[in-house]
């Protein structure tokens, strides 16, 4: 996550459990598991994957929990780690991208996201397939019409504040809100909703580069158990949930990832920026405004 999001949030003395170990599952272990996953994907109808700040590492982006976690550090009165380019340049990683090319195929039915670095969205993720359940650092939206506007800048509050400008959308004018939550936000209904309606209709999650510490969002994979649905955590640390999954990887998620796309005889797009300008053009043409529209005045 940025290092900006992490000291706008509001001060808390109890943020989980940091500094935790990392494991890394032996090579014949890891791939057996890795084959073991590609296959319950092959199988599954309604595959969601839920993400953490695990899958934005390998973009330069620190972690909050690992070893040289931001949290880690700062408990232990270090210097905060650097980030290895400024967060608006950062770019979505082999895993971002192997998500857009599950979900391109059908395979993939939702993500929800406990990021706030935009990069699913960046990646090619349809917005109405993702749940951005903390926000996006990238996004302002307008609390009257509902129009959401992605910037190509990092927005400058977070806690859902106004920000300095407003809707462009004819007849509305209201001032925009950042839409990152600190730790007082409850998760808004358009992002907690459908992610929960997805988990229940899972037969399988994966859980990607998270601790599955932060409540409410860490219980939401549980949800897709009643129904008999199943849960594959790829994590480098232990998680709370570990033994409610079917199967527990402990690998880099680039990895893995990588690995079960080979399985599956299915190629990793590269990254190619689309210019926002394009997708509102698209949008025009096809019927103008939702009220989920993208604008990067």
């Amino acid at each position: 996550m940025s290092l900006g999001y992490a000291q706008k949030l509001s001060f808390i003395e109890d943020v989980g459990q940091v500094g935790m170990a990392e494991f890394f599952d032996p090579c014949h272990v890891l791939q057996c598991k890795i084959e073991e996953l590609a296959k319950m994907i092959q199988k599954s109808k309604h595959l969601v994957v839920f993400t953490g700040a695990g899958i934005s590492t390998s973009c330069g982006i620190p972690d909050f929990r690992g070893p040289k976690g931001i949290w880690t550090l700062q408990r232990e009165g270090k210097d905060l780690p650097k980030a290895s380019l400024p967060f608006h340049r950062a770019m979505p990683s082999m895993t971002h991208m192997a998500l857009v090319e599950l979900e391109r195929a059908g395979i993939l039915k939702f993500v929800i996201s406990q990021n706030v670095d935009g990069l699913h969205l960046r990646s090619g993720i349809p917005r109405e397939k993702l749940s951005e359940l903390h926000g996006d650092s990238f996004m302002e939206m307008c609390p009257s019409c509902g129009a959401e506007y992605l910037r190509d800048f990092e927005v400058e509050t977070i806690g859902l504040k106004e920000t300095s400008r407003r809707c462009s959308v004819q007849k509305c004018g209201a001032k925009l809100k950042d839409s990152v939550l600190d730790w007082e936000d409850a998760l808004p209904p358009k992002e907690i909703d459908p992610a929960e309606k997805h988990c229940k209709m899972a037969d399988l999650v994966l859980c990607l580069g998270t601790s599955l510490q932060i409540t409410p969002a860490c219980n939401l994979p549980l949800k897709c158990l009643r129904g008999g649905g199943k849960i594959v955590i790829v994590n480098l640390q232990k998680t709370p949930k570990d033994k409610k999954a079917d199967v527990v990887i402990h690998g880099l998620v680039d990895k893995v990832v990588a690995g079960v796309m080979e399985s599956l005889n299915m190629k990793i797009p590269p990254y190619v920026r689309i210019d926002l300008f394009q997708i509102i053009l698209t949008q025009a043409l096809s019927g103008g405004f939702n009220g989920r529209e993208w604008r990067d005045y």
